[in-house]
C-alpha cells in the first residue's frame, strides 16, 4: 500500500470535513478557482459563518437550501455550511429553463436560494414564486454572512442525516429529488481503504480537477472525496476543453474526473501535446462507457492510469469500478463497466425478480451502503427503486463468472448525452404541445462526440405540418439545450403493438443494429 495515500477514518460526516484539515494544515489550498485560492482554514471559517447565517435566518435541520450558479469556491462554502447547519443543499443545473428550475425549487420546498446574477432572469421567468429568501452570490453573499461568527456551530449530524438533494429526470418527464445522506460520501472511500485497493486513491500533494459540475452526483462526490482527504481541488466555472488542458498543465493537476465526451474534446483541441498532461497520474471517468479508440488515444496522450466508475445518483454515485489494471486496449474487460467495490453487491434479475446466472442479461441491481435515502416526496417511486436495500438501476446487463458487470442497454429508455440523462417523455410532451405535431417519439442514436444524440420521430398534425426549424424554436425556451433533438424525422404513424404500446425499441434499434452494446 502506498505510504502517502490519504484516508481520515475519523471523518464520518461532511459537517466535520473542513475542521479536520483546518486543524492539520490550515494554510494548504483547498480550492483553486479562476485565480483565487481558498485555504482549508478559510473554507472552515467561511462555511461556519454560512452555517450560523442559515440558522439565524430561521432555517432548521432538514430545510432545503438551493444553489443556482456555476462552480466557484462559494459553492463549497455553502455545501459545508449546509452540512454544519443540518440543512440540505439542492444544487440546481444552471442549464435548465425557467419552468424546469421552478419545478425543482417548488418540489424541494426550498426556503433559501443562493443565486448567481447571471441566472436572475431564469428565476424571474419561473411560473412559480421564488423562495422566501434569495441571496446573491459574490458581494451579496459576503455581506449576508459577514455579521456571523466563524466558530463551529453545534454538530448533530450522523452518517444517516440527509445532506444533499440532487434532481434526476424520470420517465414521467418530471425530475425526481434524490436525497443523499452523509454516508454516501464516505462509504466507498472506506471500502477501498479497508482492502488497501488503489482503484481510486487520494495522495498527499494531489491537485484534482473537477471536470463534472457540482449539480451532478459525480462532480459533487469527486470534490467531496478530495476535500475529505485534504487534497487541493481545481473548480472550473464550467467545463471548456482548452481551459481544462491549460489548468492541468499550469497548475500541475494530478487527478481528474471527467466524462468520456470531455476527454474527446480535450484531445481534439488544436495544439494539444502529450507534454500538457505530464503531471496527471490518474483519470477517473464515468457517465458513459469509453470507446476503445478513445481509450487508446487517451492512454497514449495522457499517459496515466484510468479508472472507470459506474453508478447512479440513486447509488450515491459510483458502485462499480473498472480498475486501472483492466484498461488494456483489446483486453477482455474493455467492454465491462467494472466490478462492485468491497461491501457492494451486484445481481441481475429477470422480469419476475428472479436472480439470473452469469452471462444472462436482465436488470442490474446494486446493493451499496452509499445508496439514497429516498426520492423526495415520492414514497411509491422510492419503493419501486429501492427494494430491500437493492437499487434497481433500470439498466440491462449481465455479470460474468468473475463478477464483472457488463452493461448492454437501458431498460428505462434514458438517452445519455455527454453524461447527461435525457428522458424521452419530457421531450415528447414538449413537442406535442406544438400545434403542428400530432405525436412524437424520441430515442437515442449513437454519436461519436457526445455518446448519443436525441432523435425525434414526429407525426405532423393534419393541415399544419411543422418544420424542424419551427420545432427547434418552439422547444428552446422549454427545454435545456442538451435535451433538444439534434435531428427530426417525419413519419406517417408511430409503430405500435396490438395493445397500442409504442414500439420505441423498434425505432431505436435502427440506429444500433451493428452495435453489440446498445449504449455508447
Amino acid at each position: 500500500m502506498t505510504t502517502d495515500r490519504l484516508h481520515h477514518p475519523e471523518l464520518r460526516t461532511l459537517a466535520r470535513t473542513t475542521g479536520c484539515d483546518a486543524r492539520r494544515r490550515p494554510d494548504t489550498p483547498a480550492i483553486l478557482c479562476e485565480g483565487r485560492t481558498l485555504t482549508y482554514g478559510q473554507l472552515h471559517r467561511e462555511s461556519n459563518r454560512i452555517a450560523h447565517a442559515l440558522i439565524a435566518a430561521g432555517l432548521t435541520p432538514g430545510d432545503r437550501v438551493a444553489y443556482l450558479g456555476k462552480e466557484s469556491e462559494h459553492y463549497y462554502e455553502i455545501l459545508f455550511g449546509c452540512a454544519k447547519s443540518g440543512t440540505v443543499l439542492v444544487p440546481v443545473n444552471w442549464r435548465l429553463t425557467a419552468p424546469e428550475v421552478g419545478h425543482i425549487l417548488q418540489d424541494s420546498g426550498t426556503r433559501l436560494l443562493f443565486l448567481e446574477d447571471e441566472f436572475a432572469t431564469v428565476v424571474d421567468g419561473m411560473p412559480t414564486a421564488p423562495p422566501e429568501t434569495v441571496v446573491a452570490l459574490g458581494e451579496g453573499l459576503a455581506a449576508w454572512k459577514a455579521p456571523h461568527p466563524d466558530t463551529e456551530p453545534p454538530d448533530a449530524a450522523t452518517p444517516d442525516t440527509p445532506v444533499a438533494q440532487l434532481y434526476t429526470s424520470g420517465t414521467t418527464g418530471l425530475p425526481k429529488g434524490v436525497v443523499l445522506a452523509h454516508r454516501s460520501f464516505f462509504a466507498i472511500r472506506d471500502a477501498l481503504a479497508s482492502e488497501g485497493l488503489d482503484w481510486i486513491d487520494w495522495r498527499a500533494g494531489d491537485i484534482a480537477l473537477i471536470g463534472i459540475p457540482g449539480f451532478h452526483v459525480g462532480g459533487l462526490w469527486w470534490a467531496a472525496q478530495n476535500l475529505n482527504a485534504g487534497t487541493t481541488i481545481v473548480a472550473m466555472r464550467a467545463f471548456a476543453a482548452r481551459r481544462a488542458v491549460d489548468l492541468i498543465r499550469d497548475l500541475g493537476v494530478t487527478t481528474a474526473c471527467v466524462v468520456p465526451a470531455m476527454l474527446r474534446m480535450m484531445l481534439t483541441e488544436p495544439g494539444i501535446r502529450a507534454e500538457d498532461f505530464t503531471t496527471l497520474r490518474k483519470t477517473v471517468y464515468g457517465g458513459s462507457p469509453i470507446s476503445e479508440a478513445l481509450l487508446e488515444e487517451s492512454l497514449a496522450v495522457l499517459d496515466c492510469e484510468f479508472a472507470q466508475i459506474y453508478g447512479l445518483t440513486e447509488t450515491g454515485n459510483t458502485a462499480v469500478c473498472l480498475p486501472p489494471a483492466a484498461h488494456v486496449p483489446g483486453g477482455p474487460l474493455m467492454q465491462a463497466a467494472g466490478r462492485p467495490y468491497p461491501g457492494v453487491r451486484g445481481k441481475v434479475i429477470d422480469g419476475e425478480g428472479r436472480e439470473l446466472p452469469p452471462g444472462a442479461v436482465g436488470e442490474v441491481c446494486l446493493a451499496t451502503p452509499a445508496h439514497m435515502v429516498e426520492y423526495w416526496g415520492l414514497p411509491e417511486k422510492t419503493a419501486e427503486t429501492l427494494v430491500d436495500g437493492w437499487i434497481h438501476t433500470g439498466d440491462a446487463g449481465f455479470l460474468d463468472e468473475d463478477g464483472y458487470l457488463f452493461i448492454r442497454d437501458r431498460i428505462k429508455d434514458a438517452i445519455l448525452v455527454a453524461g447527461e440523462n435525457v428522458y424521452p417523455a419530457e421531450i415528447e410532451n414538449a413537442l406535442e404541445a406544438h400545434p403542428g405535431v400530432a405525436e412524437a417519439v424520441v430515442v437515442g442514436a449513437p454519436d461519436e462526440r457526445w455518446g448519443e444524440y436525441v432523435h425525434a420521430f414526429v407525426v405532423p398534425a393534419p393541415g399544419s405540418p411543422a418544420r424542424p426549424r419551427d420545432l427547434h424554436t418552439f422547444l428552446v425556451p422549454r427545454l435545456a439545450g442538451f435535451k433538444l433533438p439534434a435531428r427530426y424525422e417525419f413519419i406517417d404513424a408511430v409503430p405500435r403493438n396490438p395493445s397500442g404500446k409504442i414500439l420505441r425499441r423498434e425505432l431505436r434499434d435502427r440506429f444500433w443494429r451493428d452495435s453489440a452494446r446498445k449504449v455508447n
